[in-house]
């Protein structure tokens, strides 16, 4: 849920901010929707090789992790009984009890080892993420963002496009904010209003920053 809604204000925010942009610079309609359609492919692409990077880059991080915890655990194997050991007789096991359990686990290094990692270190080396599913996941929430903003463009032309596409991208702003409630745990009408008042600061700095440009070209 996090990631989908992140993907979609990221391509919501971008294409909105660059057709505000592109239509503060010039009144070519056409140009407006071939700049952000362009904008929505490259948002849709990056946001994906970025989610695929990423998830790698934490895959490798955990396995390096992994094999740290699996090393110390192997040069230290008594240090980490004697814990093991302790722990069961606070547990109310007895002396002898405690030291036949340990015993039994260490008799078995791989379960030992997982054991440990598992349960008393926490780290655990089946929670990798898949990066084609995380780089299918953020390109296609992505997508989804970016094409709300296009959407009036298709139909209407000139400045009635572009007011269209303003109406239309901060009610999804809004929309994507309550929902983001669902997440964050905030009231859905304040984290709403909140993405909207972000939805038309973009707005308007960027069509601030286009009719700039215009004047200075």
């Amino acid at each position: 849920m996090g990631d989908a809604i992140y993907g979609v204000n990221d391509g919501l925010a971008a294409i909105f901010g660059m057709i505000a942009g592109v239509s503060g610079f010039t009144d070519n309609h056409r140009m407006i929707l071939v700049s952000g359609l362009f904008g929505a492919i490259a948002s849709t692409l990056s946001m994906g090789a970025g989610a695929w990077l990423a998830a790698r880059s934490e895959n490798e991080v955990k396995e390096c992790e992994l094999l740290h915890q699996r090393q110390q655990i192997t040069q230290n194997l008594e240090d980490y009984k004697w814990t093991l050991h302790k722990e069961y007789i606070e547990n109310g096991f007895s002396q002898d009890e405690a030291r036949w359990i340990v015993d039994r686990l260490a008799s078995n290094p791989e379960r030992f080892q997982q054991m440990m990692l598992n349960e008393h270190l926490e780290v655990h080396d089946h929670h990798k993420k898949n990066p084609w599913h995380a780089m299918l996941f953020a390109g296609l929430s992505t997508l989804v963002g970016a094409l709300i903003p296009l959407v009036p463009l298709f139909f209407l032309s000139h400045q009635a496009a572009f007011i269209a596409a303003a109406v239309v991208s901060i009610t999804a702003h809004y929309v994507v904010g309550a929902v983001k409630s669902l997440v964050t745990m905030r009231p859905w009408w304040q984290s709403g209003f909140e993405m909207m008042a972000v939805g038309i600061l973009v707005g308007i700095v960027s069509y601030g920053l286009g009719s700039l440009s215009s004047l200075m070209v």
